[in-house]
């Protein structure tokens, strides 16, 4: 079996995107940030269809080139063949979204990373660990670049392997139009006809719109360029009608588009047409690298499609395999699909994992985002506390030892220079946005009436929420607070920020098994979806088991549940993980006081010294890791 089911060989740039819609590139004020580039976006988005995909190109050795290696990394692609490039920047397009028809863009693309890409950059026993090779043609329209490209279509020839071009027209790449022409898609050019005409036989499969196989047939009627294509290429045409969907030829020509193989087409509303190609693209390889049919791969293609038009950006738009499938077995609810809230918690719950690196399979928190128990301490004051809480850090950090696995809770009032210095740890970051101890609930005045400050929050950062509710609750009471909760999330999810519910209902009245588990139904019947749970520790398996069966039935993609600690000792700590450990949903914990309570009490009087502080606590952090680790492997080996 190959290692690779696809390379694609091509551009590689980070994508610029306006976050205002309906505007002239001139007055945006704000933009979003993703990978891009045709092979690019194929790479990423057949993978998340789930084939095995890998990228060759060349990035520069900065920010913008590390972004897209560690972004290609979390999308699941290859990329062995992506060279650094020393001297040449990585690729920039600044785009935005005018209305369905006009994308205004830029290409900063002026001796770049990727056009540098050469023949020693392709290796024949990568090319031949694949199944399939595809290309796109901005890489045929350099000399140095189309040598690197027909050698990789050479030595895919001679292993065997399946190639495929999607013709991929930009006039300004080519240099048939100016640089204010980026949305330009189509201008004649006798020079860019001969050049692709002359790499046509070299393809099994060719993939383009209608204006794509007008510059590479060499005429304006589709059918003609088409007839010319099929002179000199036995390859399966497949060409992109817009609304109209798209049409497969294997063989002669007809007289008639619709006389072509066609798959089911979805009525959607277009809200950016950028992207929408490549998104096509991956669907169509998910068909034709699984042996289905055209009717088949063509209805994988128009339905990835269908997502991209649909949703601001290329890659982060495109829909994993499960997705697809929800959407093909349910069909179109609503035209607009990023409004659809079925689809759209689907694709978060589905694609978050692109965001930020780490197996989080296991969670081990040091919680120290305590606000109002610190400031209650002797000795206690603000620039005392934002010290005391690097010293925390530095605990996490020496028992986390860059391994995944470990994380930290906290605050921005009183921690922020340690927040913002566990950034790029690869530690995982939780941080509280409510007012402490409040109830109603309140959340911290820096977060704004309308959460808009979560916008200045590293991607990185888990936005926490901590709730004292009970089923209990007087209506007006529940009704408020999951209102607080559900803005917080709604902002939390425009942000791209993934959330963590945590609910304490011992603090407001009695418990029993089913408590928890009817405050999760009524926080999922008000619309909330937390990517992760912070619950106490319940002292049954029922209670447990009740819990997580509530989660199960309403999201079956939530990342997992951490134990909160409540300041119990350790003995108390290991008794609870006991009965947590046997739950596969529960990940791990999230304990503070525990850890720190002592050092903090110490530290802040005199009676300890930075060193110590840090020792202490990292002893009782590693002891609570150790204890945990201990007890999930036991019940593993239970179960088994």
């Amino acid at each position: 079996m190959k290692a690779l089911d696809v390379i694609t060989i091509g551009r590689a740039g980070v994508d610029l995107y306006g976050a205002q819609v309906g505007g002239r590139l001139e007055d945006m004020g704000s933009f979003e940030k993703y990978i891009g580039g045709s092979p690019t976006n194929i790479a990423c988005g057949s993978a998340r269809l789930g084939l095995k995909t890998a990228l060759i190109s060349r990035v520069g050795n900065e920010h913008m080139g590390r972004f897209i290696l560690e972004q290609l990394k979390r999308e699941g692609v290859s990329t062995e063949g992506v060279k650094i490039d020393p001297e040449r920047l990585t690729a920039l397009v600044i785009l935005g979204i005018r209305d369905d028809t006009q994308f205004p863009l830029i290409f900063y693309r002026e001796n770049c990373a990727d056009m540098a890409l050469c023949e020693d950059d392709i290796d024949e026993g990568f090319i031949a660990s694949a199944r399939a090779v595809v290309v796109t043609g901005t890489h045929l329209s350099n000399t140095k670049t189309e040598a690197a490209v027909l050698k990789a279509l050479t030595l895919a020839r001679k292993h065997g392997l399946r190639t495929a071009l999607d013709v991929d027209y930009r006039p300004n790449l080519w240099g048939v139009a100016g640089h204010g022409d980026g949305e330009s898609r189509f201008v004649e050019s006798a020079r860019v006809t001969t050049k692709l005409k002359a790499t046509l036989h070299l393809f099994d499969l060719i993939v383009g719109t209608e204006e794509e196989f007008h510059i590479a047939g060499g005429s304006t009627d589709t059918l003609e360029a088409l007839r010319a294509v099929r002179a000199v290429s036995s390859a399966t045409l497949v060409c992109k009608r817009g609304p109209m969907g798209a049409t497969a030829f294997e063989g002669e020509i007809p007289d008639s588009l619709d006389k072509g193989q066609s798959g089911q087409g979805f009525p959607i509303e277009v809200f950016n047409v950028l992207g929408a190609g490549d998104g096509f693209f991956s669907g169509l390889l998910r068909g034709w690298m699984t042996g289905e049919d055209w009717p088949t791969s063509l209805k994988f293609a128009n339905a990835c499609g269908a997502f991209a038009v649909s949703r601001h950006g290329c890659t982060p738009a495109y829909p994993t395999f499960e997705e697809l499938q929800f959407f093909l077995k349910r069909g179109v609810v609503r035209p607009d699909l990023r409004n659809d809230p079925d689809l759209e918690q689907l694709h978060w719950s589905t694609t978050r994992h692109t965001r930020v690196d780490g197996d989080w399979s296991t969670m081990r928190v040091f919680a120290f985002d305590h606000r109002a128990q610190l400031e209650a301490m002797a000795g206690y004051s603000l620039k005392k506390g934002a010290a005391f809480k690097e010293l925390c850090l530095q605990a996490a950090v020496s028992v986390q030892a860059g391994r995944s696995g470990y994380g930290i809770l906290c605050d921005n009032r009183i921690g922020r220079s340690a927040l913002h210095r566990a950034s790029g740890s690869g530690l995982w970051i939780g941080r509280p946005a409510e007012w402490p101890g409040s109830r109603p609930l309140e959340l911290e005045p820096e977060l704004g009436s309308d959460c808009g400050t979560l916008s200045e929050w590293a991607r990185e950062d888990v936005v926490k929420v901590l709730c004292f509710c009970h089923p209990d609750d007087e209506a007006a009471t529940r009704a408020g607070q999951e209102a607080t909760v559900r803005r917080l999330f709604e902002a939390a999810r425009r942000n791209r920020l993934e959330f963590l519910l945590e609910i304490i209902p011992s603090k407001v009245a009695p418990t029993d098994d089913r408590t928890v588990a009817t405050l999760i139904g009524q926080f999922y019947a008000a619309g909330i979806y937390p990517d992760w749970w912070k619950l106490e520790p319940m002292k049954t398996e029922a209670a447990w088991a009740n819990a997580i069966a509530a989660i199960e039935a309403h999201d079956r993609h939530t990342r997992g549940i951490v134990v909160l600690g409540l300041e119990a000792p350790e003995v108390e700590l290991s008794a609870s993980f006991e009965v947590a450990a046997g739950f596969g949903l529960v990940k791990g914990f999230a304990v503070g006081r525990t850890i720190f309570g002592n050092a903090a009490r110490r530290w802040l009087t005199g009676e300890m010294t930075d060193a110590q502080a840090v020792e202490d606590m990292a002893a009782r952090y590693q002891r609570l890791c150790e204890i945990w680790d201990a007890t999930r492997d036991k019940a593993r080996e239970q179960a088994v």
